[in-house]
C-alpha cells in the first residue's frame, strides 16, 4: 500500500471527530469542491463546501455508536486517491459496512469525493 497522503487522513480523522471536526472537515476541501455520495438511498452530488457541510451535517443527525474506519487498501496516482474501507458498528446492520472512496486532490485540498457502498 503507498503511504497515505496527510490530507486523506486528515479528512478521517476530522469526518469521525463528527460535529466538533465540522471546521478541520471544510479545512480539507477546497471552496469549489465537488462531493458524490449515497448515503440516503440515492447519489447525490454537492458542489461547494456549504453544500457538502450539509450533506455531511446528515450523519451528524444520527450518529452510529462505537464506530470504527478500517482502511482496507489503498492506492496512489498522482492527485488521485483511491481506497476501499470497511466501517465497523453496532448501528449498521451486521455491524459492518463497506465501500470506496476516490479523492482527487489540488494544492493540499480535496477537489472531489465520489464515495459508494459496496452491495
Amino acid at each position: 500500500m503507498n503511504e497515505m497522503p496527510r490530507e486523506i487522513t486528515n479528512f478521517f480523522l476530522a469526518m469521525q471527530a463528527g460535529k466538533i471536526g465540522a471546521e478541520a472537515l471544510m479545512a480539507c476541501f477546497a471552496e469549489d469542491a465537488v462531493y458524490v455520495e449515497p448515503f440516503t438511498g440515492e447519489t447525490r452530488r454537492h458542489e461547494g463546501n456549504e453544500a457538502i457541510l450539509k450533506a455531511m451535517a446528515l450523519g451528524w443527525e444520527m450518529p452510529m455508536v462505537d464506530t470504527r474506519l478500517e482502511v482496507l487498501s489503498a492506492s496512489v496516482d498522482g492527485a488521485v486517491v483511491e481506497l476501499a474501507w470497511a466501517c465497523h458498528s453496532p448501528s449498521i446492520p451486521g455491524g459492518r459496512g463497506s465501500g470506496r472512496n476516490r479523492f482527487v486532490l489540488r494544492d493540499g485540498l480535496i477537489v472531489e469525493l465520489v464515495t459508494e457502498l459496496d452491495p
